[in-house]
Protein backbone atom coordinates (compact mmCIF):
# COMPACT_ATOMS: atom_id res chain seq x y z
CA UNK A 1 0.00 0.00 0.00
CA UNK A 2 1.39 3.90 -0.72
CA UNK A 3 2.02 5.77 1.57
CA UNK A 4 -0.76 8.20 0.94
CA UNK A 5 -3.33 5.41 0.75
CA UNK A 6 -2.02 3.99 3.83
CA UNK A 7 -2.50 7.43 5.55
CA UNK A 8 -5.78 8.00 4.41
CA UNK A 9 -6.80 4.09 5.64
CA UNK A 10 -5.56 5.71 8.88
CA UNK A 11 -7.45 8.47 8.97
CA UNK A 12 -10.26 6.76 7.81
CA UNK A 13 -9.62 4.39 11.48
CA UNK A 14 -9.40 7.39 13.73
CA UNK A 15 -12.25 8.81 12.32
CA UNK A 16 -14.21 5.56 12.74
CA UNK A 17 -12.58 5.01 16.61
CA UNK A 18 -13.65 8.51 17.54
CA UNK A 19 -16.92 8.63 16.37
CA UNK A 20 -18.19 5.48 18.07
CA UNK A 21 -16.43 6.93 21.14
CA UNK A 22 -18.70 10.14 20.82
CA UNK A 23 -21.81 7.67 19.76
CA UNK A 24 -20.94 6.13 23.16
CA UNK A 25 -20.73 9.27 25.54
CA UNK A 26 -17.29 8.19 26.10
CA UNK A 27 -14.91 11.16 26.63
CA UNK A 28 -11.58 10.05 24.74
CA UNK A 29 -8.09 11.88 24.18
CA UNK A 30 -6.44 11.21 21.42
CA UNK A 31 -2.58 12.11 21.30
CA UNK A 32 0.07 12.40 18.80
CA UNK A 33 2.82 10.03 19.54
CA UNK A 34 6.28 9.12 18.16
CA UNK A 35 6.76 5.40 16.95
CA UNK A 36 8.02 2.99 19.74
CA UNK A 37 10.21 -0.06 19.06
CA UNK A 38 8.90 -1.44 22.37
CA UNK A 39 6.16 -1.39 24.92
CA UNK A 40 8.18 0.42 27.58
CA UNK A 41 9.59 2.42 25.26
CA UNK A 42 5.58 3.67 24.13
CA UNK A 43 5.37 3.64 27.69
CA UNK A 44 7.94 6.72 28.18
CA UNK A 45 6.88 8.47 25.48
CA UNK A 46 3.27 8.96 26.79
CA UNK A 47 4.62 9.43 30.11
CA UNK A 48 2.87 6.50 31.36
CA UNK A 49 3.31 2.48 32.50
CA UNK A 50 3.04 -0.26 30.84
CA UNK A 51 0.46 -1.53 32.81
CA UNK A 52 -1.70 1.43 31.78
CA UNK A 53 -1.26 0.86 28.17
CA UNK A 54 -3.91 -1.93 26.94
CA UNK A 55 -3.51 -4.27 24.11
CA UNK A 56 -6.93 -4.79 22.28
CA UNK A 57 -6.58 -8.59 20.59
CA UNK A 58 -8.62 -9.63 18.38
CA UNK A 59 -9.41 -13.53 19.40
CA UNK A 60 -11.00 -15.90 16.96
CA UNK A 61 -13.30 -18.47 17.85
CA UNK A 62 -13.53 -21.50 16.95
CA UNK A 63 -17.11 -21.47 15.09
CA UNK A 64 -14.86 -18.26 13.15
CA UNK A 65 -16.34 -15.48 15.35
CA UNK A 66 -14.50 -13.15 17.12
CA UNK A 67 -13.95 -11.44 20.59
CA UNK A 68 -11.78 -8.74 21.76
CA UNK A 69 -9.66 -9.22 24.41
CA UNK A 70 -8.33 -5.89 26.69
CA UNK A 71 -5.32 -6.94 28.05
CA UNK A 72 -2.52 -4.75 30.15
CA UNK A 73 0.75 -4.14 28.64
CA UNK A 74 2.26 -5.97 31.30
CA UNK A 75 0.95 -8.74 31.42
CA UNK A 76 -0.09 -11.59 28.95
CA UNK A 77 -3.44 -13.18 27.76
CA UNK A 78 -4.25 -16.23 29.72
CA UNK A 79 -5.79 -18.76 27.47
CA UNK A 80 -6.86 -21.17 30.03
CA UNK A 81 -8.63 -18.36 31.69
CA UNK A 82 -10.45 -16.71 28.56
CA UNK A 83 -11.44 -20.33 27.21
CA UNK A 84 -13.40 -21.27 30.15
CA UNK A 85 -15.42 -17.71 30.61
CA UNK A 86 -16.35 -18.09 26.57
CA UNK A 87 -16.83 -21.75 27.04
CA UNK A 88 -14.91 -22.81 24.71
CA UNK A 89 -11.28 -25.76 24.05
CA UNK A 90 -10.26 -23.54 21.16
CA UNK A 91 -9.52 -20.10 20.61
CA UNK A 92 -6.50 -18.13 18.36
CA UNK A 93 -5.06 -15.09 17.75
CA UNK A 94 -5.81 -15.00 13.57
CA UNK A 95 -2.91 -14.08 11.28
CA UNK A 96 -2.98 -9.92 10.47
CA UNK A 97 -4.95 -9.90 7.52
CA UNK A 98 -7.90 -12.13 9.14
CA UNK A 99 -7.93 -9.48 12.16
CA UNK A 100 -7.62 -7.15 9.67
CA UNK A 101 -10.64 -8.14 7.73
CA UNK A 102 -12.56 -8.81 11.29
CA UNK A 103 -12.08 -4.92 12.32
CA UNK A 104 -11.31 -3.00 9.61
CA UNK A 105 -7.83 -1.85 11.73
CA UNK A 106 -4.00 -3.02 10.98
CA UNK A 107 -2.41 -4.38 14.28
CA UNK A 108 -1.06 -1.72 16.08
CA UNK A 109 -3.68 0.26 15.56
CA UNK A 110 -6.56 -2.44 17.22
CA UNK A 111 -9.72 -1.03 19.17
CA UNK A 112 -13.40 -2.08 19.77
CA UNK A 113 -14.14 1.42 19.23
CA UNK A 114 -15.14 1.88 15.59
CA UNK A 115 -14.11 -1.85 14.89
CA UNK A 116 -16.60 -2.56 10.74
CA UNK A 117 -17.97 -5.67 12.94
CA UNK A 118 -18.93 -5.55 16.90
CA UNK A 119 -17.92 -8.38 18.50
CA UNK A 120 -17.88 -9.43 22.26
CA UNK A 121 -15.55 -7.65 24.54
CA UNK A 122 -13.38 -9.05 27.32
CA UNK A 123 -11.60 -6.76 29.68
CA UNK A 124 -9.02 -7.94 31.79
CA UNK A 125 -10.40 -7.05 35.88
CA UNK A 126 -6.87 -5.41 36.45
CA UNK A 127 -7.83 -2.34 34.05
CA UNK A 128 -10.76 -1.48 35.85
CA UNK A 129 -10.20 2.24 37.96
CA UNK A 130 -7.51 3.49 35.90
CA UNK A 131 -7.33 5.99 32.84
CA UNK A 132 -5.65 3.74 30.30
CA UNK A 133 -4.18 4.36 26.64
CA UNK A 134 -5.23 2.43 24.17
CA UNK A 135 -5.06 2.33 19.97
CA UNK A 136 -7.03 4.82 18.55
CA UNK A 137 -7.31 3.36 15.26
CA UNK A 138 -4.02 4.84 13.20
CA UNK A 139 -0.72 4.40 13.53
CA UNK A 140 1.03 7.09 15.36
CA UNK A 141 -2.27 7.87 17.46
CA UNK A 142 -3.07 6.24 21.34
CA UNK A 143 -6.43 6.82 22.74
CA UNK A 144 -6.57 7.70 26.83
CA UNK A 145 -10.30 6.54 28.31
CA UNK A 146 -11.76 5.97 31.57
CA UNK A 147 -11.30 2.13 31.80
CA UNK A 148 -14.42 1.77 33.63
CA UNK A 149 -16.38 4.35 31.16
CA UNK A 150 -14.65 2.47 28.51
CA UNK A 151 -15.57 -1.36 29.88
CA UNK A 152 -19.66 0.19 30.24
CA UNK A 153 -20.06 1.60 27.28
CA UNK A 154 -18.79 -1.59 25.02
CA UNK A 155 -20.83 -3.87 27.57
CA UNK A 156 -17.40 -5.74 28.68
CA UNK A 157 -17.67 -8.95 30.17
CA UNK A 158 -14.92 -7.77 32.98
CA UNK A 159 -12.76 -10.77 34.30
CA UNK A 160 -9.62 -12.23 35.18
CA UNK A 161 -8.24 -13.55 32.03
CA UNK A 162 -4.55 -12.69 32.33
CA UNK A 163 -1.27 -13.54 33.73
CA UNK A 164 1.86 -11.78 34.68
CA UNK A 165 4.15 -11.74 31.53
CA UNK A 166 7.43 -13.64 32.82
CA UNK A 167 9.08 -11.60 30.08
CA UNK A 168 8.33 -7.55 31.53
Amino acid sequence: MAASSADAAGAVGRARFLADAAARGLDVEIVERLAARSLEEAAGILGITPADIVKSLVVKHKDGSFLFALIPGDRQISWPKLRGLVGVNKLSLPPADVALEATGYERGTITPLGSTRQWPVYADRTITGKRISMGAGEHGYSAFVDADALTAALDAVVADISDPNPSR
